[in-house]
């Protein structure tokens, strides 16, 4: 089928992406401009269309735009950090893809790509303040970030029990580690026992997740950046050099991008590091625990992982089974959390009833001991009770509804059988509802609280 151009659909896509879009001619003239640009960078499109660019933007230089740059050597940029102000003073930070246009082999302008990171770079900025005002602070302080140990994982399972004891064993040495577990299950509870268990339990301990950034933006984060790096640099340390002495976790280290894993790789070898733009190094003392939320030679055979730093950080294996393989420690789990939120929503919750604990021994749990505290949370802000029962539960987990039919299964021999189960399952159904009531069982069943006793004694349905 034959494509048609046509420049209002055009128009109309660009002015409705999330990413700014700006071109300029052979001359630094701006002859495109969609709306996001337009509204972060408080321009008026028709007033802006053909001016210079530097009288566009005035903080900046032949030197420091990139859309100038491009257009002088011909050569695009990627995901370049650039910091300049608007003509209203207003800051603001992009990641620039910078792309030339050529004709016949002549550059005859430039087209640019970028994505608003003035917010992401604010927080990451505080965070990173906070960390090295922290490290100022004495060293009862310094550790707060780090406040778990072994006796918090909570567990009667065999796997984490030897997981547990080889932890406690790798706490004791000084090697890098890596941690392994889907998401949700505790990765970093057990990191912070591993450095509170150790010889740095006194020093930093700093957690970092690596798909929290742009890569560019996570490698001035780890490593720092060196005054006139890029527009608005300054010296900066980095996470290497505030940890020094102490624990760097970094977590999902699988979404770090392979140039970035090639210099963690020279760091774990050589213990220094290079601030972005500078040209000398620091020496650095720092324990690196990285996790993955994929199964490491998994991330190692999608290219997600370099195999070399996989067999750097992989000297013991420590990888948290998932809740759904450690069925004897959900019920363990469940009855601690209601302790955790009895105490902070002053309730008194006694615990959940036996068809809840069912549903939670028989589902899958995809969301792990995260998801479980989630459930539990949220049944006790809605439980009008002592105990949890279906009813507080997401309907995700039960397939619950107020006016479900009870289906026949088919192993049923007969209806004489099937209209047994379905009578029992309806009682217990208005027991749950009813919190154990029998009174108001009944008046929800529509039968005499006499006949209902009768019914739960044959068919022998407990309190």
């Amino acid at each position: 089928m034959k494509s048609i151009y046509d420049p209002l659909i055009v128009d109309i896509v660009l002015d409705n992406i999330s990413n700014g879009v700006q071109a300029i001619n052979e001359k630094g003239e701006l002859i495109f401009c969609n709306r996001p640009v337009a509204i972060q960078d408080d321009i008026n499109i028709n007033d802006s269309l053909g001016k210079h660019l530097l009288e566009i933007y005035p903080s900046l230089t032949e030197a420091s735009s990139t859309l100038l740059r491009v257009l002088n050597t011909g050569e695009a940029i990627y995901d370049f950090e650039q910091e300049y102000s608007t003509y209203k003073g207003k800051m603001i930070h992009t990641l620039n893809t910078t792309l030339p246009i050529k004709k016949d082999g002549v550059t005859i302008g430039a087209i640019e790509i970028s994505k608003d990171i003035t917010d992401v770079k604010a927080l990451s900025e505080k965070v990173h303040h906070l960390r090295e005002k922290t490290i100022k602070k004495e060293v009862a302080i310094i550790d707060d970030d780090a406040i778990y140990t072994f006796q918090d994982i909570l567990s009667v399972n065999p796997k984490m029990q030897l997981l547990k004891s080889r932890a406690m064993r790798a706490a004791r040495g000084d090697m890098h580690l890596l941690v392994s577990g889907e998401t949700g299950t505790g990765k970093e509870l057990l990191v912070q026992s591993i450095h509170n268990a150790g010889t740095r339990t006194k020093a930093p301990f700093i957690a970092q997740n690596c798909a929290a950034l742009p890569s560019t933006l996570l490698e001035s984060i780890l490593f720092g950046t060196q005054k006139g790096s890029f527009t608005g640099a300054t010296d900066k340390p980095g996470l290497f050099e505030i940890a020094n002495g102490g624990t760097l976790f970094l977590d999902e280290i699988n979404s770090m991008p392979m140039e970035l894993q090639a210099k963690l790789l020279r760091v774990l070898q050589e213990g220094k590091i290079r601030r972005v733009g500078d040209v000398k190094t620091r020496q650095v003392d720092v324990r690196v625990i990285a996790a993955t939320n994929v199964e490491p030679n998994t991330a190692v055979a999608e290219g997600k992982l370099r195999r070399d730093l996989y067999y750097r950080l992989n000297i013991i294996s420590l990888e948290i089974p998932p809740l759904r393989e450690r069925k004897e420690d959900i019920l363990l789990l469940a009855n601690y959390f209601i302790n955790k939120f009895n105490d902070a929503l002053y309730l008194q919750v006694q615990g959940v009833t036996k068809k809840v604990e069912q549903i939670f021994l028989n589902y899958n749990w995809p969301g792990n001991i995260r998801e479980l505290e989630h459930v539990i949370r949220g049944a006790m802000h809605i439980l009008d009770g002592k105990t949890i029962r279906v009813a507080d539960l997401p309907k995700n987990m039960t397939g619950y509804q107020e006016d479900e039919i009870v289906t026949l299964k088919s192993e049923y021999a007969d209806l004489k059988t099937a209209l047994i189960s379905v009578e029992k399952q309806f009682i217990e159904r208005a027991m749950e509802t009813s919190g154990g009531n029998i009174t108001n069982a009944a008046k929800d069943l529509g039968i005499p609280r006499t006949t209902l006793q009768s019914k739960m004694k044959k068919l022998g349905i407990e309190l």
